[in-house]
């Protein structure tokens, strides 16, 4: 869910909460980024029951593709959602003038929201981030989450993005891709004085941040397994632990598949294992990882054939 009250550009008036799914993006054989291939991809995480999308994240690989490219994809996913669910864009590139660019061109095609991750390649220290993100969100004059994505980019450390978070007005909330359990109450305690949204963007503590008081989650996973991301917060916000609790392990089983290859190569794999093509890989594959490609789609098929139809029996039971 969302709320968009926002008619005098009053960025505190955007709030995000539930299921948004981070979508990968599907290439043409060129290597650039195939919007007849995205359209089915939407329509069926936003038929899954998803609050809303992600684009350009880093399960969309982000870095493999130029501004103009981005910009292209976010004007085909905005025309083609026409509005069905909301969607926030992320901004990372090279420089702060492309991420400036690329911003305003997305909020500018109905993005409710802009992700911000940290530089990435070079290594800075927190005072550098906390500079990089003040003038980013002052130049942007748009909603900003900031983005946490230690594994590929520059960490933000806990108390910078509270200390953010708590004086810039346009920055609205944070999507945390730790997996810091230790950090899930320090920044729900630290709203107690200044709301702000916080979005779990690890599966692994999906069920954790919940747990933590959190809004919800955006999730790669979402983009080939939205039913039990779904599932486990729908389970949660009814008060159904036990149930939230399951959809979790079934969700750490995903976890471990995806972990197998370099990412998010497991994640268009198991697209490509629900029907969605999504063009080739960016970069030649052994004769070993072929093997594992190969072995863990069957692995993927058998996983949803196994779970998909209770998991969506459940939810169907448990609307009625």
């Amino acid at each position: 869910m969302y709320s968009m009250n926002n008619p005098n550009n009053d960025s505190s008036q955007v709030a995000l909460s539930g299921v948004y799914a981070a979508l990968i993006t599907p290439v043409a054989q060129d290597g650039s980024p195939d919007a007849s291939l995205l359209a089915p991809l939407i329509d069926f995480v936003v038929d899954s029951g998803v609050a809303g999308l992600c684009l350009g994240g880093g399960t969309a690989e982000y870095p493999h593709f130029s501004i103009e490219h981005r910009k292209r994809l976010v004007d085909e996913a905005a025309r083609h959602l026409e509005g069905r669910v909301p969607f926030v864009t992320a901004v990372g590139a090279p420089t702060l003038r492309d991420v400036v660019e690329l911003g305003k061109h997305a909020f500018s095609r109905g993005s409710i929201a802009l992700l911000l991750p940290m530089p990435f390649f070079f290594r800075y220290a927190q005072v550098d981030l906390a500079a990089y993100i003040r003038e980013t969100v002052h130049t942007l004059e748009a909603p900003c989450l900031l983005y946490n994505l230690p594994s590929f980019t520059n960490p933000l450390e806990p108390e910078t993005s509270i200390s953010l978070l708590q004086s810039l007005q346009n920055l609205v909330g944070l999507k945390d891709s730790s997996g810091n359990r230790n950090a899930l109450s320090m920044l729900e305690k630290a709203r107690d004085d200044s709301p702000f949204t916080l979005m779990c963007g690890s599966d692994g503590v999906f069920f954790d941040a919940m747990e933590a008081g959190w809004d919800g989650g955006i999730s790669g996973i979402a983009s080939c397994c939205p039913e039990v991301l779904v599932a486990l917060y729908d389970h949660h916000r009814a008060g159904r632990t036990y149930e939230a609790r399951q959809c979790q392990e079934l969700l750490d089983e995903l976890v471990e598949m995806v972990e197998r290859l370099p990412f998010p190569w497991s994640i268009r794999i198991a697209a490509e294992a629900r029907g969605f093509p999504n063009g080739p890989l960016p970069y030649p594959l052994s004769e070993q990882r072929r093997i594992q490609a190969a072995e863990l789609r069957r692995e993927y098929e058998s996983w949803f054939d196994a779970n998909l139809p209770r998991i969506l029996s459940e939810r169907i039971s448990q609307s009625r």
